[in-house]
């Protein structure tokens, strides 16, 4: 710094020896979109405000609990003689006059000799809560929450593409989010393909995250060669534009993050019509008035009749203290229908298995913040084992993930999530969506650029409006190169030393001209040599005359 040296004395001048330096950027920060039960904090709305927490305590602290989902249970229709003991499959989807199509009526299950299935009601489905679970239970970390819309005190809740788009929009604003999930996007069917649309245009303005999207109906198995197959209709429906910002993953999971005790009879309508034996329904109405005996008997004693007559409860009342007796134990009284009616507990795995389904998103989420905060960002994703998952809900062999990995017709990747024997469930694909290029059809590379990009733009920032000379280029490149080395030393770039691995072009006659100059632009040129997975091994092997 120049001083103004007019009075005599000793002055004292420090120069900085060593150039600024890149500070990597995070690189698994997702942002999750979608509904909770509440969003305040100190009784401020946390409506569309993205919300950073760090821990699914400050989840439950600012955003509630899960919703209450109420099933229907149609039936009962009595199992033919022929179907006694056999798997019964789902009815399929009807198209319905105008081209829509209708759910299909839900999965098959038995009591005694009596079918059922459980269907959602319109508007009483919600992911979100349990996929936040999911993302922690498989390493998830800091994260951002987008509440498009609460649910407390309601009975049902419209999931809605503009509410969720819009909590796409808050996120413009915010720089640290790197991954953008939204498990509850495949409750609107098709149009979730639209919203995917949308989040790939968002990530490749914002370039600086990627999306991860479910495939509508993934617990379905492939129809292949069929116009309805659920991964030809995702190709088709999901575009061709951004693909790169963009990784998808089928099939859904059977996990085990909704426990026993999280499903109870509040869980399904009239539930206790559905129990076919009369012999069972005795003991379920015994054990009810032997629960609420006691209750019963002090509120009698509360009431003082007139003289000369007998205190009474009438049948309203009895319903009136029997129901709020009930309800304040609630979990008493569900475990011990557990303990008498083997029915019962028969329709509450049914239920817990139907909350258990879950899109594969969030999980995929903290796979991929478990690995960049293990191994780095440059590490593919894939060949990690998924927590608190029972297996997928397809099981895909070695033929049918051909075409998902590799499609020369459509070119767009889906990554599948298969279970093998002895080894458990297993992420594996690493491909995004634009699995033909040779430059971004690996995630961790797309990622890789994106974790590079972002760190040294917010390094060049200092040097806005730096003279354009020399010494400043020679201070960025010196910069850059440091940055680059490291991430060389740490297996982020291919290469058996740094000028293998990369390469920074800045100064005139290099990357400018002298009228880029005039005009204010200082142009820098990086080249980088990313590892990529090593996606197919292959071990030739041949046999030898005996040499000895």
């Amino acid at each position: 710094m120049a001083q103004n040296l007019m009075t005599p004395g000793v002055y004292i001048e420090e120069k900085n020896a060593f150039p600024g330096s890149v500070v990597e950027v995070a690189t698994a920060i997702p942002a999750f979109i979608g509904y909770t039960e509440t969003a305040s904090r100190n009784g401020k709305s946390l409506v569309n405000q993205p919300t950073r927490i760090t821990s699914f305590a400050d989840y439950l602290a600012l955003f509630g609990g899960p919703f209450l989902a109420k099933f229907d249970v149609q039936g009962p229709e009595p199992i033919p003689a022929a179907q006694e003991g056999a798997t019964v499959e789902p009815e399929a989807e009807a198209a319905t006059a105008d081209g829509s199509v209708t759910e299909p009526k839900g999965e098959p299950f038995s009591i005694g000799t009596k079918e059922f299935n459980i269907i959602y009601p319109d508007n009483n489905k919600l992911l979100f809560y349990n996929s936040i679970r999911l993302f922690y239970s498989n390493g998830g970390g800091t994260c951002y929450i987008v509440s498009v819309g609460t649910y407390k005190g309601k009975d049902s809740i419209e999931v809605d593409k503009d509410e969720l788009e819009g909590g796409l929009l808050k996120l413009i604003k915010v720089q640290e989010p790197t991954i953008i999930v939204m498990p509850e996007a495949v409750i609107l069917k098709k149009v979730s393909y639209d919203i995917y649309a949308t989040i790939l245009r968002h990530c490749r303005k914002m370039q600086s995250r990627v999306g991860i999207f479910d495939i509508y109906d993934g617990y379905e198995e492939r129809k292949e060669g069929d116009e309805d197959d659920i991964i030809t209709v995702f190709r088709e429906k999901i575009g061709t534009e951004n693909l790169s910002y963009g990784a998808a993953y089928y099939p859904w999971l059977n996990t085990s993050i909704v426990q026993k005790g999280d499903v109870t009879y509040k869980n399904v309508k009239e539930w206790d019509k559905l129990i076919p034996q009369l012999s069972e329904k005795d003991i379920i109405e015994k054990f009810k008035a032997g629960f609420v005996k006691k209750h019963l008997s002090d509120k009698l004693a509360e009431i003082k009749p007139e003289e000369g007559t007998e205190a009474v409860l009438t049948d309203a009342q009895k319903k009136q203290f029997t129901d709020e007796y009930i309800e304040a134990n609630s979990k008493n009284y569900h475990l011990g229908l557990i303990a008498v009616s083997p029915s019962y507990a028969s329709l509450m795995d049914e239920l817990r298995a139907k909350l258990n389904l879950l899109p594969a998103s969030a999980a995929m989420a903290g796979i991929y913040t478990m690995v960049d905060n293990g191994r780095g960002v440059w590490k593919a994703p894939a060949n990690v084992g998924l927590n608190s998952v029972v297996q997928p809900a397809v099981n895909i062999t070695h033929d049918q993930q051909e075409d998902l990995n590799v499609n020369a017709i459509s070119g767009k990747s889906v990554n599948a999530i298969r279970t093998f024997q002895g080894v458990g469930t297993l992420v594996w694909g690493a491909r995004t969506l634009d699995g033909n290029s040779l430059d971004w059809k690996y995630i961790n590379v797309r990622r890789t650029m994106i974790m590079l990009e972002q760190s040294i733009k917010l390094a060049l920032r200092a040097y806005v409006f730096e003279p354009n000379d020399a010494n400043t280029w020679i201070t960025v490149k010196s910069l850059i190169v440091n940055f680059l080395t490291e991430k060389w030393k740490q297996g982020a770039l291919a290469g058996s030393s740094p000028e293998d691995a990369f390469d920074v072009q800045i100064g005139l006659g290099a990357t400018m001209t002298a009228l880029d100059i005039l005009e204010g632009k200082m142009l820098i040129s990086v080249k980088l040599a990313i590892v990529r997975p090593a996606e197919f091994i292959v071990v030739t092997f041949e046999q030898q005359m005996q040499k000895s």
